[in-house]
């Protein structure tokens, strides 16, 4: 039960980050931070479809590390989920297009490394 619920914690959160980050990208780049322009914002926002994807992933993710911090340590819990920045390096790469410099790919390895000596 603890490593499904640590699955749908990382598959919640980098799928609602990668909906956020395209999603955000269809609106458009926020460069006027009047009231009027953020209302504005938010009104755009509210309609994208999206957005309202990246809010449901995250809820999922949200509920199953509260299921998963009530079955397992914190200290085991917490730094597993760092899984999610190597596997949105690498989505970001394939599905995004970013550009990932290999400084980045270091970073995310070794947040591969330390997730992997916590399982063990």
């Amino acid at each position: 039960m603890k490593f499904f619920l640590l699955s749908l914690v990382i598959c919640g959160a980098v799928c609602g980050d990668l909906a956020k980050a395209a999603g955000m990208r269809q609106l458009g780049e926020v460069d006027e931070f009047g009231t009027s322009a953020l209302g504005q914002l938010a009104k755009r926002a509210a309609r994208a479809p999206l957005l309202w994807l990246s809010v449901a992933c995250h809820a999922v993710a949200f509920f199953s590390l509260m299921g998963l911090l009530s079955i397992a340590d914190v200290s085991f819990a917490v730094p597993a989920t760092a899984a999610t920045y190597a596997i949105e390096t690498l989505l970001a790469r394939f599905i995004l297009d970013e550009v990932v410099t290999g400084r980045r790919w270091a970073g995310a390895a070794l947040v591969m490394a330390g997730v992997f000596l916590l399982g063990g």
